[in-house]
């Protein structure tokens, strides 16, 4: 599960690197290694920018999916199209669940 730059930012290598790090860093604090804390702060730290940029990603993909879903809606609306309106009504909805799960907190 090792994060590499050219790899796509994700939440659960992101979580496992934060947690991995986090735990290096304790037993570094228990056993007075400072090389141990600090490559756990580092690790923790990395873990955390990469489950953001996941986060971030997943939130625009859904602002875009929302946005195409809702055009398609509309255009097959205004041409009559159901099987046009109802697939944007779907991607219109997958991109809504996908802002919400990917949320800023």
């Amino acid at each position: 599960m090792s994060s590499q730059s050219s790899q796509e930012p994700s939440k659960v290598s992101g979580q496992f690197h934060s947690v991995k790090g986090a735990a290096v860093e304790t037993v570094g604090d228990l056993t007075g290694a400072q090389s141990w804390v600090q490559s756990g702060k580092e690790e923790h730290a990395k873990g955390e920018a990469e489950y953001n940029a996941a986060q971030a990603k997943g939130y625009a993909e859904g602002v875009t999916d929302r946005a195409g879903g809702y055009k398609d809606s509309v255009v097959g609306a205004v041409t009559g199209d159901k099987a046009q309106q109802a697939s944007g009504n779907v991607r219109n909805e997958k991109g809504q669940t996908q802002q919400e799960a990917n949320k800023p907190t």
